[in-house]
């Protein structure tokens, strides 16, 4: 037996497999340490001044802090006075410092005494859109009327331009991972195929097209919600800065070199592949001389075309891991717990959905376009399925667990439901999956064409160029003889195609697979811009936390005015244990000087707003000189009520002050 030595193209590839292996390990290092850990979403920890608070005079500006990085823009902080107006200047003002992530906006000068409302809504770090209002008082509470903005960060026209891109994007990665795998991976005659070349080169100006549009809209996305502050360069410039922004120009860049790889990928790669496919048919009238130097053209094709798919192969994964890490830097993967193990565990995953479901399109693609696919191919593209099903799997299972983290999560949260979505159509395409597997071995088993079919075909084909020939003087009369050549051209490919009932049947099932994909990339798309059910149950923990049982009495000190003649001072209110079911109760009124005041009459209601609860009036006896009281005071449920407190110091002064207390 005659050895056979390895070509010069495997000998370098083995040669450069481990510098190239190291330097794609220091490439996604690189990407990596670039995102440090960070909550898994963005939540208001503090403000200046506090929720309630009653302070003597107007601050000069209202501060917002977070627990993690946000994107906010000038209109993201809003503070309206009792009657709704805005007060604030609309500037923002952006102090954050070392781990301190603070922003504020400073006020008008001379605000009058009354409640004001602050109403702040911002993009988290992993693309949120998070949002909220609290209340301070100056001087003294009062009754306000404030609409809130109905507006929120990430909503609106805007916010529906922004996901269809995000949809986009998603679609044209897809497909063009996808489709580009197939090729090199499953059927490498495809790149001189035409519809494959379309596909490809079309899902490449999707992604690039979506990714422009995400970095414009990014800007309006995260702040006003308007179309015109999308040509704001200021604004652009503050979303370059931004982790999210930075991702977006980095797949901009990675798609320069995607184009590269497509150029070489549908020029010298398919034109090797063309001449390696020729040259190795040989020709039956070559003499031994002719033979031989058909045999020598053929190896150095064979050589160009293993070096070019070589190159192929390592750039199409260095180039296709990059973009596939821009959506794990600014998204879920890189934040919560285990960011490190969670974004390439991300990458993993997009990289698997699109060898599946881009690779899959393409596959649709070339049954319906090219009849001329190998069964060899198909074969191959279902074991090239069968591992990123695998992948997907086990990343799949990892993402679950991180991002739900619990099985009330898993049922109980927004997320969760859209995960049990997503499982249930995967669990849909696997098993089409299967059944388009089973008709791939019955393309194995039937029988190749027969000569005398592909002899009549080459003969039709002949005939048709024969005829192509001949071109009337008539410009009308040679373009519908060309429609008509085009018709019968197409007609005789689908009657090609459509000769094997085994390649129609997997051409439906792989339909079928392609339109659950569709469904599944759309539910991707939402998953990635709802709240991690882990970080909702988080903040029903935060929630339960606030109404828990409090380990002492509530006591609150509210300054009043009624106007008249002694009419100001403050009342103080203990409300015993300060939980659901009966209480106690106890109001002091004080004159400034502290001493108690003897005023006619102390009123006081509950109400309970979230749960559309109250007021539940009531009027307490009577003491001693400045103090009244009350015994089995009844709060049916637990959560945010408010106290209103109603002091008459004569016949006709009299004022109504408020606060909002938890209650456990």
């Amino acid at each position: 037996m005659t050895a056979i030595a390895p070509s010069p193209a495997r000998v370098r590839a083995a040669a450069l497999l481990p510098r190239l292996a190291l330097v794609l390990a220091a490439l996604l290092a690189a990407l990596f340490t670039a995102a440090g850990p960070a909550a898994a979403h963005a939540a208001l920890t503090a403000s200046d001044p506090k929720d309630g608070a009653v302070v003597a005079t107007a601050p000069a500006q209202v501060t917002l802090s977070f627990s993690e990085q946000v994107a906010m823009g000038d209109d993201s902080i809003r503070v309206m006075d009792p009657q709704g107006r805005r007060v604030d200047t609309g500037e923002l003002r952006d102090m954050c410092s070392g781990s301190t992530i603070r922003y504020g906006t400073a006020l008008h000068s001379g605000l009058p005494d009354g409640t004001y409302t602050v109403a702040w809504q911002a993009v988290s770090a992993d693309s949120h859109p998070v949002s909220g209002a609290f209340t301070f008082s100056i001087g003294a509470p009062s009754a306000t009327s404030v609409a809130l903005p109905t507006g929120q960060a990430g909503g609106g026209p805007v916010g529906i331009a922004y996901d269809i891109a995000r949809y986009a994007a998603y679609a044209g990665f897809t497909v063009l991972v996808g489709g580009a795998a197939f090729i090199l991976l499953c059927w490498r005659r495809g790149a001189a195929q035409r519809p494959l070349q379309k596909l490809v080169v079309r899902a490449w100006v999707t992604l690039t097209a979506a990714t422009l549009a995400m970095l414009v809209l990014r800007n309006p996305y995260t702040g006003s919600g308007k179309f015109a502050d999308a040509l704001d360069l200021d604004g652009l410039k503050a979303v370059l800065e931004t982790k999210p922004g930075a991702s977006l120009v980095s797949r901009l860049l990675l798609l320069g070199a995607a184009a590269l790889f497509i150029a070489v990928l549908f020029g010298a790669f398919a034109r090797r592949t063309a001449e390696t496919g020729h040259i190795g048919k040989g020709k039956s009238g070559d003499k031994d001389n002719g033979k031989g130097q058909g045999q020598g053209q053929g190896q150095t094709a064979d050589t160009e075309a293993n070096d070019l798919l070589f190159g192929l192969g390592i750039g199409g994964a260095v180039v296709a891991g990059g973009i596939a890490a821009t959506w794990a830097l600014s998204e879920h993967a890189s934040t919560g717990i285990q960011p490190g193990f969670a974004m390439p565990a991300d990458i993993l995953h997009l990289l698997a959905v699109a060898a599946w479901l881009g690779g899959l399109t393409a596959l649709l693609v070339a049954l319906h376009k090219v009849p001329g696919i190998e069964r060899e191919a198909v074969q191959r593209f279902s074991r090239v399925a069968f591992v990123s099903v695998l992948v997907l799997t086990v990343t799949g299972v990892y993402q679950s667990w991180r991002q739900v983290g619990s099985w009330s999560a898993l049922t109980g949260t927004s997320y969760g439901r859209l995960l049990l979505l997503k499982v249930g159509l995967v669990a849909v395409l696997v098993g089409i999956a299967y059944v388009s597997r089973s008709w791939t071995a019955r393309l194995t088993d039937a029988p190749a064409g027969k000569p005398g079919k592909i002899a009549r075909q080459r003969n039709v084909s002949r005939e048709t160029q024969q005829a192509a020939v001949t071109v009337p003087e008539d410009p009308k009369r040679a373009a519908q003889l060309a429609r008509q050549r085009a018709a019968r051209e197409n007609a005789r490919e689908k009657q090609a195609r459509d000769a094997d009932p085994n390649r129609a049947g997997l051409r439906r099932s792989v339909l079928a697979e392609a339109g659950v994909a569709v469904v599944l990339l759309a539910v991707t798309t939402v998953l990635t811009s709802t709240e991690p059910g882990r970080t909702a149950e988080q903040a029903r923990g935060r929630e339960s936390a606030a109404t828990a049982v409090p380990n002492r009495a509530i006591k609150i000190t509210l300054p009043f005015d009624t106007g008249g003649e002694s009419g100001k001072g403050s009342v103080r209110v203990e409300l015993d244990p300060g939980r659901v079911g009966a209480n106690s109760l106890h109001v002091w009124v004080d004159d400034p000087e502290g001493k108690p005041l003897d005023i006619p009459e102390v009123k006081v209601a509950f109400t309970l707003p979230a749960k559309d609860i109250g007021p539940l009036p009531l009027i307490p006896e009577r003491a001693a000189p400045g103090h009244w009281s009350a015994s089995g005071v009844q709060l049916p449920l637990a959560g945010e009520w408010r106290i209103d407190v109603t002091v008459r110091t004569s016949d006709i002064d009299q004022t109504t002050v408020q606060k909002n207390v938890k209650i456990g």
